[in-house]
């Protein structure tokens, strides 16, 4: 199981512990590879220093949190262009899911979920993830 998830995924994953983001992400450490690129982690860096953000990641387990992230996950040098997504911004997803060669992307993205399968990469909200992988 190689997996990308997407940066809400993970910033609810940082944010609520007990959530299923957070159960998705630690299932794939467990178990399977956390995919991610350059790109996808300056992008959750910026989300998790948005001032409305802020309030919650000024603590101490950001940090370690993202060195967890960046240390533990298979770094995939993206080299393919994409422009498949409604929102070309979630073009970076699909970029590293297909040069990481994942088997799924995690996402609550609407406009990512429409391309569920896309090249044979499952699409799947972290609630369907963990219900088809548990």
């Amino acid at each position: 199981m190689r997996c990308v998830f997407d940066t809400n995924v993970l910033v609810s994953a940082f944010l609520v512990p007990d959530s299923k983001p957070r159960r998705a992400l630690d299932l794939v450490r467990r178990t399977g590879t956390v995919l991610l690129s350059a790109a996808a982690l300056v992008e959750l860096r910026e989300v998790l220093d948005r001032p409305r953000i802020l309030r919650y990641t000024r603590n101490p387990l950001v940090e370690p949190f993202l060195a967890v992230l960046a240390r533990d996950a298979i770094w995939v040098d993206v080299t393919v262009t994409i422009a498949a997504c409604r929102d070309p911004k979630d073009d970076k997803f699909l970029e590293l899911a297909v040069d990481g060669r994942a088997s799924h992307i995690v996402t609550g993205d609407l406009d990512l979920l429409a391309l569920n399968p896309f090249r044979e990469i499952r699409i799947l909200t972290p609630h369907d993830f963990l219900d088809a992988e548990i």
